[in-house]
């Protein structure tokens, strides 16, 4: 039966067990079991043998429930960066990584993955997905979820589905045709229960068709479970659950946070009044039970994974996939790797390093290497000279440099009741989670207290992130004193993901310490079914004159045999909560670019994004390398790849090109609707089907060798591509397989990825990559019929290095 679980000894022993817990509990156990307990957890049902489940925010890696930078946890470079390895064993070891990662937090299922598709350029959060391509998503995703739960920790595949961008994504009714469902937006989350069986899913906020996501009986019900087989938990993204008949009866397992939900209470008086059978709850109930068996948390349950794997070095891992992820997009002259002499390295991104997206993939590393760390260890003294060039950050961002403070909790009298550190400024206590000795009814006002070491002399701004009453004061002067609200449109995660408001500006001296202090009267944010405490000390150091710090940094360029330029988005940018308004590199950074192309012909440029920005100097320029969001390890892997230690390994998981030319580009919804027009073209099949040509394709990357691509011989549906290294040195490939129909009509896009492989070969070596052509690759949906449709034909396979860049080809018929 369709969503039955394996049919291994040990599975059918833990579904013994799980039926047998089931059995004895009752119905407000049950109903209490489907609630969060809190933000991160379920309760714990001792009657039963059941220990309480705790869930974690990923995915690049395991927050805890704390979120605060006084618990750190390795970071990963962003998911757009591990799905530009086009590996999925790669991929797999970042998921063992994480598991790790996780039992050392205590925590028992990740957030993560997330497989939405890049639909438009503009979506905020697509630094937290893989690609515009549902493969390609698939097959990483699918490697990363094997890899966590091999770990013996879960994993909830999100956000299912279209959620594929931010604006109003709490109420957005996404209109999506039968075909660009099935065929996009679905395919990555079927490839993956195919391929590995995760053991959880997240719906989430948006509703598909007129119906919200976490009632969608059809979408959860008759296609996760029926169709596919799945057989994992449900739990809803934060605050999506709306309805507690809606949401049971169209799969929901689980509503999170906790206490208060649609779930727990309410659930069992909708039963105990005929409104919901009592069936639903045991089916939540089980798959609860089934998770929590899988994790090791019910006794009479063997875990899926007893022991754990070996141990990996994370710091290492995280250099590993940062600098197999870096894109060389352009490389004239071999301009890299860098050739020997002096190098001006420019940019305020390469000394304040970002390395991660903004929103609920934030964690907090215990390190971070930025660019200037790594080029300072890698290159010989005197080599390198460091200018700031043209700062990104045009806005307020949360306190860190130079920063040491300290909370203060007091009750209503004014006595102070506990005590927390406050490494960024930052407070973000959610439901229990409180310094020791506090509870929130006799948490009355926290205050920030300590003292800020300018690093540069001149008008320091400061502000407040966060809604509520607040006292500031710097250098012993009150300089605010109010309350601060939100935007009539609130968003209950303002506190968390909203921009800081400036409320003072100070003239400080560099080198000498002031004391400062930010003190809150805790008002608890409307919107969310908990108990939460968030806000910030918000700070932006001294603006220098731009045209100054530019001409600083075209006169160290002029000066050394190479410059490389670092620019980079910033929070305000791409973060979870917003849509992109434009895709322009922030700031004046542009024009710093131009500035030192015209001084000096050899200029590298490091473009430090999670998802496509416009480069409209790419011509200029004598390298472009892209970088992602490299994760903590990100400026000692970009060291490996300048200097030719490495070789940059990454290819384009999608499309970059200016926003001008590109062909899907709304993401506000009218009248609470988004229609998604476009069918199924997306991505570079949007682009092909428009003649429209990008900056760099998809599929795109360079290396430090050059390959030749001899022959491709396919037998059924295999294809066996042989190329060689014609090159003088080691390198990798990514050999991609494009299929295109012989008589293509309008309702098909022109070619899509069938398949790839990548191979290793030393120079004048040659290697064969094996790409198997899956069955669903020359499928359509069949609108009429409801079902998958093989189409039968004449088939071009074309193999390469980019969606445009085909090498060779072999015909098929199907």
């Amino acid at each position: 039966m369709a969503g039955t679980p394996g049919t291994l000894p040990q599975d059918l022993a833990r579904e013994a067990a799980v039926t047998a817990a089931l059995a004895a509990l009752d119905l407000d156990a049950k109903a209490r079991l489907l609630s969060g307990q809190d933000m991160w957890s379920l309760p714990a049902l001792p009657e039963i043998g059941l220990r309480s489940l705790v869930m974690s925010d990923g995915p690049i890696g395991v927050r805890g429930v704390r979120w605060s930078a006084d618990d750190p946890s390795v970071a990963l470079p962003s998911p757009t960066a591990l799905a530009a390895t086009w590996d999925p064993a790669l991929a797999r070891r970042a998921g063992v990584l994480l598991a790790q990662e996780a039992r050392r937090k205590g925590v028992h299922v990740l957030l993560a993955p997330t497989v939405n598709l890049h639909r438009s350029p503009l979506g905020g959060r697509h630094f937290e997905a893989y690609s515009e391509d549902p493969r390609l998503t698939g097959l990483i995703g699918a490697g990363y979820v094997a890899g966590v739960q091999s770990g013996g920790v879960g994993t909830t595949v999100k956000h299912f589905v279209a959620n594929d961008a931010e604006t109003d994504r709490f109420t957005v009714d996404n209109r999506v045709g039968a075909r660009a469902l099935r065929e996009l937006y679905l395919a990555p989350f079927e490839l993956i229960v195919e391929n590995a069986r995760p053991w959880g899913i997240m719906t989430a906020y948006n509703a598909v068709n007129g119906t919200t996501m976490t009632e969608h009986r059809h979408l959860v019900n008759e296609v996760l479970r029926g169709e596919w087989g799945f057989d994992g938990c449900n739990v809803s993204d934060w605050m999506a659950a709306r309805s507690t008949r809606g949401a049971v009866e169209g799969g929901l397992d689980i509503a999170m946070p906790g206490p208060d939900t649609v779930y727990g209470a309410p659930l069992a008086r909708a039963v105990r009044a005929g409104e919901v059978e009592e069936s639903a709850v045991d089916d939540a109930v089980r798959n609860v039970l089934r998770l929590a068996a899988r994790v090791g948390l019910l006794d009479g349950a063997e875990p899926a994974v007893p022991e754990p794997p070996a141990a990996v070095d994370g710091a290492a891992l995280a250099r590993e996939i940062a600098r197999r992820s870096f894109v060389l997009a352009r490389n004239e002259r071999a301009a890299l790797p860098l050739r020997p002499g002096t190098v001006a390295l420019l940019g305020a991104a390469a000394r304040d390093a970002r390395v991660l997206g903004g929103g609920s993939a934030t964690v907090f590393p215990a390190r971070v290497v930025s660019p200037l760390d790594g080029l300072t260890a890698a290159l010989p003294e005197g080599a390198l000279r460091y200018a700031v060039g043209a700062d990104p950050a045009t806005e307020l961002a949360v306190a860190d440099q130079g920063f040491t403070l300290r909370a203060s909790c007091r009750n209503a009298a004014g006595e102070v009741i506990g005590t927390a550190s406050a490494p960024n400024g930052q407070i973000q206590w959610m439901g229990a989670d409180l310094p020791e000795g506090v509870t929130h009814d006799t948490l009355h006002t926290v205050e920030l207290t300590g003292t800020f070491t300018p690093r540069d002399s001149g008008p320091h701004r400061f502000g407040v992130k966060g809604t509520g009453a607040f006292t500031l004061a710097v250098d012993g002067t009150v300089r605010f004193d109010g309350v601060q609200r939100p935007a009539d449109d609130f968003d209950p995660f303002e506190a968390f993901f909203g921009a800081p408001v400036e409320r003072a500006e100070v003239e400080l001296t560099a080198g000498a310490p002031v004391e400062v202090s930010l003190t809150h009267v805790v008002e608890l944010p409307e919107g969310i079914p908990m108990k939460v405490v968030a806000f910030a000390l918000a700070h932006q150091e001294p603006e220098r004159d731009p045209d100054e710090l530019i001409a600083e940094a075209v006169e160290a360029a002029r000066a050394a045999d190479t410059a490389v330029v670092v620019v980079a988005t910033t929070d305000r940018v791409e973060s979870e909560g917003f849509d992109r308004a434009d895709l322009a590199l922030p700031g004046r950074q542009d024009d710093l670019v131009r500035a030192v192309a015209a001084a000096n012909p050899n200029t590298v440029v490091v473009v430090n994004s999670g998802s496509p920005v416009e480069l409209p100097w790419r011509d200029e320029v004598a390298a472009v390398l892209l970088s992602w969001f490299p994760g903590q390890e990100g400026g000692a892997a970009l060291a490996d790849v300048l200097t030719g230690a490495h070789e940059p390994g990454g290819r384009l998981p999608t499309t970059w090109g200016p926003l001008s030319a590109a062909p899907v580009t709304r993401v506000t919804p009218e009248n609470g609707e988004l229609a998604y027009t476009e069918g199924v073209f997306i991505g570079y099949r949007a682009w092909e089907r428009q003649g429209r040509t990008p900056s760099y394709p998809f599929g795109h990357g360079l290396g430090y060798t050059d390959w030749t691509y001899e022959s491709v011989d396919v037998d059924g549906t295999t294809a066996r591509v042989r190329v060689r290294n014609t090159g003088d040195r080691q390198g990798r490939e990514v050999v991609q397989v494009y299929l295109a129909p012989a008589a293509p009509d309008g309702d098909r896009p022109h070619r899509w990825l069938a398949g790839f492989a990548a191979v290793e070969a030393a120079p004048g070596d040659h290697a064969e990559a094996v790409v198997t052509l899956p069955r669903r690759a020359f499928e359509i949906w069949d609108t009429t019929e409801s079902r998958w449709s093989f189409v039968k034909g004449s088939y071009e396979i074309q193999v390469g290095r980019s969606i445009t860049d085909r090498r060779i080809t072999a015909t098929i018929n199907v």
